[in-house]
């Protein structure tokens, strides 16, 4: 019974880490920023974690500070996931 215990906690810690690095960061233009929202519109490529096609879409962001990187126009490479029912930037970085 111990055994299989362990057993079970090993495979749910592989599938927990196979998950994370099947996130990938995918590339993007901003078309809006709101601070006071937390939130930030991207037209981006497909995200394939997300199973998402290419489109244009609002997303929070998990961190705040980010948004003070960016403004409309710029290229980015970002990370996204779904917290707790909503899609949410979880990296961001301006491409030069």
């Amino acid at each position: 019974m111990r055994h299989n215990r362990s057993l079970l906690a090993s495979l749910a810690l592989s599938a927990a880490f196979g998950a994370f690095a099947q996130v990938t960061p995918t590339e993007g233009e901003v078309i809006k920023v709101d601070p006071a929202t937390r939130r930030i519109t991207l037209k981006h490529g497909e995200i394939r974690s997300l199973d998402m096609p290419p489109m244009k879409m609002l997303y929070q962001v998990r961190d705040p500070a980010l948004l003070d990187k960016v403004k409309p126009g710029d290229k980015v490479k970002f990370t996204a996931d779904k917290i707790q029912g909503a899609y949410t930037i979880t990296s961001l970085e301006v491409l030069p």
